[in-house]
Order: structure tokens, then sequence, then C-alpha cells
């Protein structure tokens, strides 16, 4: 895999006191999803929420990115404060969601355009995005051409292309087979130490978010709150796959499951 030089701005991601609560109707309660979570992302970390179904890990990462409202507290990326949806966030979800009539480098650059890149500064960074997912042989494909991995990919480089502060991931890696998950776990690796990326991920593997993540939240159900931060002791430059078989790694993945098996328990 060839490697441009991808420079993101350094800022960081604050959460406070999120709460949010869906109404109630005639015949169903209020639900509270959320209630009361604080959490940060320093610059140029990768940070992992790791949760049971229906802890609202979706819920606040749709608040984060500026597509749901929170009841009550606030969103700040460096220290300005996240009313709506913004290209200070780049967002890639489990489905992909690429445009289906559009080639991978029409696709990278969609967002480009919307912003009112020129012409050529657009072409330099789609090439350059191209070159650090791997997509070279594949940049004037259509999606139903790609692998899933290779569409996780083209997502990927198509959040990067604005130069966001921050990469939110909602289980991007969900919907794809073992052996995929775990070569995308290693690019994903390796895009972050590229391109310096401050990423926020959600997902509810443990394995996952222990090789990934810098520090792992760890979220309660019913209302999702935050019941640890684990942090996560292995440098960039360990996490190769050998790491997952290491005792270090296995007690640690041990510790953040049974924390989880806790919250589901309650």
């Amino acid at each position: 895999m060839s490697h441009g030089t991808v420079i993101l701005r350094p800022e960081k991601l604050e959460v406070h006191g999120i709460v949010k609560r869906f109404p109630g109707g005639r015949r169903r309660p209020e639900v509270t999803a959320v209630d009361g979570i604080d959490l940060t992302v320093r610059s140029g970390e990768l940070v992992c929420i790791v949760g049971a179904s229906g802890c609202g890990k979706s819920t606040l990462l749709n608040i984060i990115g500026g597509l749901e409202s929170p009841t009550e507290g606030l969103v700040a990326v460096d220290g300005e404060r996240v009313i709506g949806p913004g290209p200070d966030r780049g967002m890639i979800f489990q489905g992909y969601s690429l445009f289906p009539w559009k080639t991978v480098a029409q696709n990278i650059a969609f967002g480009l355009e919307e912003l009112g890149w020129p012409r050529e500064k657009r072409r330099e960074r789609v090439a350059e995005l191209v070159g650090v997912m791997g997509l070279e042989a594949w940049a004037d494909r259509i999606p139903k051409e790609l692998s899933g991995g290779m569409r996780q990919r083209v997502a990927i480089a198509r959040a990067l292309a604005p130069e966001p502060d921050v990469m939110l991931l909602d289980e991007p890696f969900g919907a794809l087979d073992a052996q995929t998950k775990r070569v995308m776990q290693d690019h994903l690796l390796e895009v972050w130490r590229t391109t310096g990326a401050t990423i926020l991920m959600v997902t509810h593997d443990v394995e996952e978010a222990v090789y990934l993540a810098s520090r792992v939240y760890v979220l309660t159900s019913h209302p999702g709150r935050v019941a640890a931060e684990v942090p996560v002791p292995f440098a960039p430059g360990d996490r190769v796959p050998a790491l997952k078989r290491d005792p270090a790694f296995l007690d640690l993945r041990d510790q953040v499951q049974d924390l989880l098996l806790d919250q589901v328990r309650l």
C-alpha cells in the first residue's frame, strides 16, 4: 500500500452531561437512552465505546455527529459547540452509505464538491486518499464491483477527504466476515498512524476495542451511562495480529468483557 502525506487538524472532542430522552405516548412511557455521559477524545487518539445492545451507543454517536439533538448536555469540538452536522466530523456507518452510481473516486470527492473545493485540489486529495487506502486499481469502479472490505475503505476515505477534526465510526466492521474484519482492523490502525486522525469508534466487539483503542469506555444498559474508562497500554507499534495472543492483551480483554457482563447482569 502506498501512502501520501495526509495531515489532519489535531483537534479534540469533549462530551459533557449528555442526556437523551425519547418522549412517551399514550401507551408507551418516556425512554431515557443515555443519561449523563461525559467523555473526551484527545488529539490524535483512537477511543472505543463498548456496550450491550440498547445501551445508547449509536444514539450517542448520532448526537456527537449532530444528527440528533441532546435533551441535556453539550458536545464540543476544539471548544466549539456542536449544533448540527458539519465537516469537522466525518461519520462512517456499518452500511457503507456509498452512492451506487458513482465511482470510487467520485464517492471520495463528493463531500469536497459540496464544500466547494476547486477541481484541481479535489483531484489531488482524492488521488492521495486512493493511495492511502490501497484503492489505486479500483478508483474507476462502482460500489457493486467491490468487496465489503473495499467498500468500507471507500467510506473511510470519503469521511477523511474534508480533513475532519474527528472521525466517528459506528460499528464499521460489524457486517464483514471474520477474516475481512481482521484485515480492516489493521488497515484502520495503519490509516490512524499515517494520518494522525482523532477517532471515536462504537463497537460491540470487546477484542476489537482493546486491539484498536488507547482507551475504552464501557457503557451501562438502559439507560446508557459510563460504567468504566479503561486505559489500554499498548503502543501503536505493538498493535499487530500477534498481540491478540499476548497474555497482557488477553487479561485486559477479559477485564473489559467482565465489566460489560456486569452491566448486562444489573
